[in-house]
């Protein structure tokens, strides 16, 4: 995601809208097909993971951390 920076892996527990979670389930599985035994193979959580790390780099989430009322 970003070169310049040491990044690491946390779990952590968060919460969403059920509405969002389904329409990553669906377009992952869109993005992926079907396999040829009509089964997806594609890890939801991971793909959950990927966009929510993309979204903290793209909305700045360093730079609200570093504000003390947040």
């Amino acid at each position: 995601m970003n070169d310049t920076k040491d990044i690491i892996l946390i779990n952590a527990n968060i919460e969403i809208s059920v509405t969002a979670l389904q329409t990553i389930v669906d377009n992952a599985k869109k993005a992926v097909g079907r396999d040829a035994k009509g089964h997806y193979r594609v890890d939801t959580a991971d793909k959950v993971s990927e966009m929510i790390s993309r979204f903290l780099m793209e909305k700045d989430f360093e730079g609200y951390v570093n504000i003390t009322d947040n």
